[in-house]
């Protein structure tokens, strides 16, 4: 068995134990929450690379990412597409409407959820979750209710975090580690 840096206090890893589809939303969590936009109005935004790999790892394990976001751009969906994330919702007004049809669809409820959130719109879905996930940034409201708060920044990090605390509960995280490792 490998020696791994990183670790989780077990209550955490126990509650994240059984969950199979992990919602994000992008603003503030994938990305560091600024709005970059060129002269000619097109959005930009800043991915973090450890955060992909993350997502990929997670894919990879069998839990389903499932971004929902109340933005949309050309940036963000390319990002989306580079990490081969197939349940992607863009422009979303009603976040906790669109993870329980997400749920529905997958035949699963909120007992085998994650979320990952910065702000109020979140809620909803993070406090249904059975583990929630905020990035060191978030909003007040926020840190004061979810299950762990990243020490990681949103788009520095944060969402790796998650990802490895959730791979580690499921029991993937060594076999992942091993394998780059042999």
């Amino acid at each position: 068995m490998t020696n791994q840096a990183l670790r989780f206090p077990d209550p955490l890893l126990e509650k994240a134990r059984g969950v199979r589809i992990f919602f994000l939303d992008v603003d503030g969590v994938m990305t560091d929450g600024g709005l970059y936009f060129t002269a000619e109005g097109e959005s930009v935004k800043k991915f973090n690379s450890l955060d992909g790999h993350g997502l990929k790892l997670l894919q990879r394990a069998g839990i389903v990412p499932v971004v929902i976001t109340g933005r949309d751009s050309q940036a963000l969906r390319r990002r989306i597409s580079e990490l081969s994330i197939e349940q992607a919702h863009y422009g979303v007004d009603n976040k906790l409407l669109m993870a329980e049809n997400c749920l529905q669809s997958f035949g699963m409820d909120w007992s085998y959820a994650a979320a990952m959130g910065d702000d109020w719109p979140d809620l909803p879905v993070l406090l249904r979750s059975a583990f929630a996930f905020a990035p060191a940034q978030a909003h007040a409201e926020l840190l004061s209710r979810v299950d762990h708060v990243c020490s990681s920044l949103a788009g520095g990090g944060a969402v790796r975090e998650a990802c490895d605390l959730l791979l580690m509960a499921n029991g993937y995280y060594t076999s992942a580690l091993n394998e780059v490792l042999s």
